[in-house]
């Protein structure tokens, strides 16, 4: 067992507990958020070394031996996303000093926000399904408190569709949870895998399966998505960027624990679906995405792509998707926090979120500018930036498992990506500038922190096969779930 799968989430909690008291003292809150923060990468880093030495890490809470108590499990797959998470959200930490006002920072900014990552990295270390009920709840919670902080009239309106969303799937999630405890006994997720495949996954459990696809669905944007561009054009650009880096990502892998873990039995209704989908979020996100000209929704309705792209690499299933699958994923967390600063940076320049009064920006801002275009083409796909190696892997499992359609849905929905952060770069950095006089605005410290984030991207596709050698192990786990039940059930 291993005491340091609770680090990442003991961390943030008591961060979050000790900044409750410190509500007027912003440049405290400050420091000591960033030192949490720098500690829990720490923290994160050592965690994926050990599990790339010692193989899956599991914690066993108050010493009950599983399936009867609370455990944490951290294998490859979880590690890397609390690695990865923990660095994009320093960067968005970061970039908030300069963007969140003062009042916004008082009303408990800094303790939401921690808050929201305890319920991230629950989610992704727990071994216990109604604990990823629990963490949802957390960062839920969490959410709603932030998309709505200020109460501004557009933050209240789309803080209602975010509520009324999450409130129904939290309900069918925790509907859900009790008809599967009361088909199987158990909750532990290991359990669970053995417990339905003596079962088998027809009658009432094929209904629980498909329920929990619809819950998790929901959650990441992939089933009913229209809630989410509106809601996430609501908030103020640094939570935009918390949101779009990592609250659909948490959907996204429990779909896939689920889906690869405990209802693996009956592949041709659930991944059948989740094909459905997947073509959909790509589909339907791709034209969302050229149709509107204002930055908030084109990078929104990015992030529905991306999503879509996920779920193809778990509707193909076999080891190149699945390895592809969490290639992108962590690619996009990254890639999409970089996005949305971005984002917050063009609108705070430009004064405006509409493209057509915008323009000229590459004049005054020339390295804002060719940030977001290395960027564009990272997300695109282009090699040698970190997102072509995920696409390749998804792209090729695709083939090999015979979906031809999807495989070229996903090859076009790159395309209409490109349109639209192509059509931002144009007509937001070229043209001539908008008449009347523009003051010259600071963002040193947001460029730093844009800059940085852009060298982990360029890095990762630069050295994509030694992050691949990481991938790979985290992807074994998910083609072979004997891997995670033998380490959780062994003790």
């Amino acid at each position: 067992m291993s005491n340091l799968l609770v680090f990442p989430i003991l961390i943030p909690l008591c961060t979050a507990v000790l900044l409750v008291i410190l509500k007027e003292k912003i440049l405290l809150q400050r420091i000591i958020s960033t030192v949490s923060a720098l500690f829990n990468i720490a923290v994160a880093i050592v965690l994926v070394s050990r599990i790339r030495a010692d193989g899956i890490q599991t914690l066993h809470l108050g010493g009950w031996a599983p399936p009867y108590g609370i455990v944490f499990v951290g294998d490859m797959f979880a590690a890397l996303l609390v690695l990865t998470a923990a660095v994009t959200s320093f960067g968005i930490l970061l970039y908030s000093f300069g963007s969140i006002e003062a009042e916004r920072e008082k009303a408990y900014y800094y303790v939401l926000f921690h808050f929201l990552l305890v319920g991230v990295y629950g989610s992704f270390l727990t071994g216990d399904i109604f604990n990823l009920f629990v963490f949802f709840e957390v960062l839920l919670i969490s959410s709603y408190a932030l998309i709505s902080l200020g109460g501004t009239r557009l933050q209240l309106r789309e803080s209602l569709k975010y509520l009324l969303i999450n409130i129904v799937s939290s309900t069918l999630f925790v509907a859900a949870v009790a008809y599967l405890y009361a088909a199987t006994g158990t909750l532990n997720m290991a359990h669970l895998s053995q417990r339905v495949a003596e079962a088998g996954q027809g009658g009432v459990l094929g209904v629980i399966a498909v329920l929990f696809l619809i819950v998790f669905s929901l959650k990441a944007g992939l089933f009913l998505f229209f809630w989410l561009p509106g809601s996430y054009s609501a908030p103020p650009s640094a939570v935009r960027s918390l949101f779009g880096a990592l609250l659909t990502k948490v959907g996204l892998y429990a779909v896939l624990r689920t889906f690869t873990l405990i209802f693996i039995q009956d592949p041709g209704v659930t991944h059948t679906w989740i094909a459905w989908m997947a073509a959909a979020a790509m589909i339907l996100g791709g034209l969302g995405a050229v149709a509107y000209n204002d930055i908030p929704r084109i990078l929104n309705y990015n992030v529905i792509i991306s999503v879509g792209f996920v779920a193809f690499g778990l509707a193909a299933a076999n080891g190149d998707a699945l390895n592809g699958a969490v290639f992108y994923l962590l690619h996009d967390m990254l890639s999409k926090g970089l996005l949305f600063i971005l984002g917050g940076m063009m609108i705070t320049i430009g004064g405006t979120d509409r493209l057509k009064d915008m323009g000229g920006l590459i004049k005054r801002y020339p390295l804002i500018g060719w940030m977001f275009f290395v960027l564009a083409l990272a997300i695109v796909g282009i090699p040698p930036f970190s997102g072509f190696a995920g696409k390749v892997l998804l792209i090729r499992g695709g083939l090999d498992a015979g979906m031809l359609t999807l495989s070229l849905i996903g090859l076009g929905s790159s395309f209409l990506v490109l349109y639209s952060l192509i059509k931002i770069f144009r007509l937001a950095f070229w043209g001539d500038e908008p008449k009347g006089e523009r003051s010259r605005v600071n963002l040193k410290g947001a460029a730093a922190v844009s800059a940085a984030l852009l060298v982990l991207v360029i890095v990762m596709g630069t050295q994509a096969e030694w992050v691949y050698s990481y991938v790979s192990k985290a992807g074994d786990v998910l083609v072979h779930p004997a891997l995670y039940i033998e380490a959780v059930m062994k003790e």
